[in-house]
This record gives C-alpha cells, structure tokens and sequence, in this order.
C-alpha cells in the first residue's frame, strides 16, 4: 500500500543529524561566550584590587610620613572594595607596610620596606602572594 523511499529516510536522518550538529555548536559557543564574560569579569576584579592595595599603601606612607611612630592597621573602603594596610615597626627607623585590597572574592597584597620615616624612604614595594 505505501511504497518504502529509502531516499526520504536518508534525508530525514541527515536533516535531523545536522540539526543536532547545529545545535551542539551553538551551546558550545554560547558557553564559551559565558566562560569569557566571567574571566573578564574577574580580570577587572583582579585589576580593581590591586588598585585599592596600592591606594592603602599610599595611605600608609603618608601615615609614616605624617607620624613616624604609629604602627596598626589602616582600614578603607573606597568604590566597589575595601582594603587595610597595616604598618609594622621592625626596628629603628625601618617599617613593614602590608597592604591588602578586596573586591568581591578576589584579594590583592602589596607589601613596602621603608628604610628610614623622615624622610621616608622605600627600600621595596612588591606584590606578595595571598
């Protein structure tokens, strides 16, 4: 009664093949799109960090600059982050300044040897590990 067409089905199968083909590039594209929209996400997180620890450790500086003998922590909150730097005196004239800067869950360190608080003078300042 109905006559089989073997070339129909062929077709069908290839249409709906290349239909999952489709798709599957899609979604894969789509999810790329999304991996890429978080790493940028991060990178200014990461970069807005770095720029809170490095404006605490200016903080800082001046602190030493301003009153050569205080030691503790210096907390700030500026835009979207906050950061603290903290002045250790490690003897005479030199201090240990470490200072953090946190936006969202990414955390940015700068640590700064001064050598001498009148005038202040810096022997290092350098990004250090979490």
């Amino acid at each position: 009664m109905f006559a089989r067409k073997p070339k129909a089905f062929i077709t069908l199968i290839s249409v709906l093949i290349l239909g999952a083909v489709g798709v599957a590039i899609a979604l894969s594209l789509v999810l790329l799109g999304v991996g890429a929209s978080r790493s940028a996400f991060a990178s200014g997180q990461s970069v807005q960090a770095k720029n809170l620890a490095n404006a605490c450790a200016e903080t800082a500086l001046n602190t030493i600059r301003s009153t050569p003998a205080f030691t503790g922590t210096i907390p700030l909150t500026l835009g979207a982050g906050t950061c603290s730097a903290t002045i250790t005196n490690t003897g005479g004239t030199t201090r240990l300044v470490v200072a953090s800067g946190t936006v969202g869950t990414v955390v940015r360190r700068v640590s700064i040897t001064v050598a001498t608080v009148a005038p202040v003078t810096l022997t290092s300042w350098q990004e250090v590990a979490n």
